[in-house]
């Protein structure tokens, strides 16, 4: 039996915090639960999957009593901004009228979207689809995080691929992967492949270092919605 856990996860709590950060009383929640994941699938279509295709690799979530707050990261800021700010009221317009809440949203730049896990996999299923060769788009993939910083990468394919007519894993990693040490910044991203021959499931690890307690961390950190420092190493 596998003993696998989700990097995220495993850390959520002490070096990681919530994506949905709000408390509801126990009639409510059930109801918040299911809005939080239909805004989560209507902003990832309407970002990911359909045009401007803007690179969205994360979203969190805050409730107020008054308002609901989205914090988007995205690799490419100014297609969900639109011009003069149009695409983002528009988003908040109809999320307004999808949960019938006070909406706000706010975005956050991806300074490196080669070391992001969740764009890669993106990045490699929308590959995948279009038949290029999976070895090569895998090797290319974990070279380029290694070259923009990333301190170990590994990627997992999974599926029928190149067509093949059984489904079969190919497993590439470079430099270090301590999945074990929860002071590590594991970045986890999953997508899918939806080609003609069967789904294809690609997996992506990044390690981008240690947690530290430097001033650069904290103030990205709380930008992305407060998340906790890590413990320092006495």
């Amino acid at each position: 039996m596998g003993q696998k856990t989700h990097p995220f996860g495993f850390r959520v709590g002490i070096t990681e915090a919530h994506k949905s950060r709000w408390y509801a009383p126990k009639a409510l929640y059930g109801e918040l639960l299911v809005e939080d994941y239909k805004i989560r699938k209507f902003l990832d279509h309407r970002l990911n999957r359909t045009p401007p295709f803007a690179a969205v690799s994360d979203l969190q979530i805050d409730r107020t009593r008054e308002e609901l707050k989205i914090i988007i990261r995205t690799a490419r800021p100014g297609l969900v901004i639109g011009p003069k700010g149009a695409e983002v009221d528009r988003l908040a317009e109809q999320l307004q009228f999808m949960t019938g809440r006070k909406v706000s949203i706010s975005i956050m730049e991806v300074k490196n979207p080669d070391i992001e896990a969740q764009l890669i996999a993106e990045g490699v299923a929308e590959q995948l689809k279009k038949r290029a060769s999976f070895r090569r788009i895998v090797k290319m993939r974990c070279e380029a995080a290694m070259q923009n910083g990333a301190k170990g990468v590994r990627i997992q394919v999974s599926g029928r691929l190149g067509g093949a007519e059984m489904s079969r894993t190919l497993d590439n990693r470079l430099g270090a992967l301590p999945l074990s040490t929860l002071q590590a910044n594991i970045d986890y991203g999953f997508a899918e492949a939806n080609t003609t021959y069967g789904v294809i499931g690609v997996k992506v690890w990044v390690y981008k270092g240690m947690f530290t307690e430097e001033s650069t961390q904290e103030i990205e950190s709380n930008a992305a919605g407060a998340r906790p420092r890590a413990r320092g190493r006495r």
